[in-house]
């Protein structure tokens, strides 16, 4: 099944499979689209970075494990716990940093083209991939 079919609805899509076609972390796979939105799934572990979505929110799903999501704003620093099966959304303009203290699943769901590192514009660990989503094979 090719990702193209599957963005167009005409095969179901096992996010377990999806998560077991690759390994790296922090390197989302998109999954599907609807509209003009990608479904992303990641493996997550440690700490991501500090980064900010200026025009648009982005939200979390928490497939397997635990994922905190340290928050910055307006109203000061604080973090979300999100078990397994939760789901949160960060607003849009909110400085956010994902951390998997071991190893977790999340999907997203996020405008089509968005940059994993929002709008950084600083030097991005190895670690991390910048990306707007790779396909998944």
């Amino acid at each position: 099944m090719s990702n193209e079919t599957a963005a167009r609805g005409r095969d179901p899509i096992a996010l377990s499979d999806a998560l077991a076609s690759f390994d790296a972390l922090w390197s989302p796979r998109i999954v599907t689209r609807v509209n003009d939105y990608d479904v992303r799934v990641a493996k997550v572990e440690g700490e991501y970075l500090w980064h900010v979505h200026e025009n648009t929110d982005e939200f979390f799903l928490v497939v397997e494990g635990e994922v905190d999501i340290a928050l910055r704003d307006e109203a000061g620093e604080r973090t979300v716990t999100l078990p397994r099966g939760s789901v949160f959304t960060v607003p849009r303009g909110t400085e956010h940093k994902p951390i998997a203290r071991g190893r977790a699943s999340i999907l997203l769901f996020e405008p089509t083209g968005t940059l994993t590192v929002g709008d950084r514009h600083e030097e991005i660990p190895d670690y991390v991939d910048a990306t707007t989503g790779h396909a998944l094979v």
